[in-house]
């Protein structure tokens, strides 16, 4: 297929990248003018780069006749909030995407959520709204949503809650502030991810409108203190002293996420990573990158 791909520079959209141009498919990406494309540059000659600020969308779709798109662009809100970046990336830009892509018979459309409740902060309220938006356009094509647990591994970025645990247990730092760790979540592993996108990918192929939703996760929901000490484990950590309850709880902070994996798992799909596998095989990646 001829696939439209945001986010290709982020931890989630360049590892479906390097998936989709190993399945054969013809792959398009959209990116900014600050996307550190350095970070695919293994890629970049398989794939047609499309920078947002240079390009119209209507263009783009009819001259490359794109057929699905895969949306992975976020912007979590880290740091100091600017609202306005936070919702072009969430809700503007990829309305206009399905705006222009319906308009020229783009057949669907996959789209990246958070499990996260939309009062936790604005990043999840952002990525509800766009939901609303997805499901009214799910009359003119195939709308896919694909509600996503904590994903991780290897190489991902440092902000991340499990990238940033590792690698700071890997370099046996003092200490260690935590919450009281006793909200619960279920970790995925990268490579469980990229393979249910992919299934969906192929799924595309036999519908031609409504709206799907996948939540996509192992279904074993573990505290965040458990995961934390396991890390610490599996890392051959002793001496780190992990500080927990010394960072209060955010507001509206969601203490077990209720993920049913039902719709995913009846088409064929199941996680081949369980929860030690997958650190064990990130944690050892991340040494081998540090020694380098």
């Amino acid at each position: 297929m001829n696939i439209l791909l945001t986010g290709a520079t982020g931890f989630l959209g360049r590892n479906l990248l390097t998936r989709l141009i190993a399945s054969g498919h013809n792959v398009n990406i959209l990116v900014r003018t600050i996307s550190p494309l350095n970070i695919i540059e293994s890629s970049l000659d398989k794939v047609k780069v499309h920078v947002i600020e240079d390009t119209r969308f209507e263009d783009m779709f009819l001259n490359y006749r794109i057929d699905t798109i895969i949306h992975c662009a976020t912007n979590y809100g880290r740091g100091e909030l600017n609202l306005c970046d936070l919702l072009d990336a969430n809700l503007i830009m990829p309305l206009r995407l399905l705006q222009e892509g319906s308009k020229a018979g783009v057949r669907s459309f996959i789209n990246t959520d958070t499990i996260l409740d939309k009062y936790v902060n604005e990043y999840a309220l952002s990525k509800s709204q766009f939901q609303e938006w997805l499901k009214t356009y799910s009359k003119k094509m195939l709308c896919v949503n694909m509600v996503l647990e904590h994903f991780y591994g290897p190489y991902g970025n440092q902000k991340n809650f499990v990238s940033y645990v590792v690698n700071q247990l890997l370099n046996k730092v003092d200490h260690l502030n935590l919450t009281m760790g006793e909200q619960k979540r279920d970790f995925i592993y990268i490579d469980d991810v990229v393979s249910a996108f992919l299934l969906i990918l192929d799924k595309c192929l036999m519908l031609k409108s409504g709206y799907l939703n996948y939540e996509i996760g192992t279904g074993i929901s573990i505290s965040i203190r458990d995961f934390v000490d396991l890390v610490k484990q599996l890392t051959g950590n002793t001496s780190t002293n992990l500080n927990y309850g010394v960072i209060p709880y955010r507001e509206n902070e969601v203490m077990l996420t209720d993920l049913n994996i039902d719709a995913i798992s009846a088409l064929g799909w199941n996680p081949n990573y369980k929860l030690k596998e997958g650190l064990t095989r990130m944690i050892e990646q991340e040494r081998e990158s540090q020694e380098i």
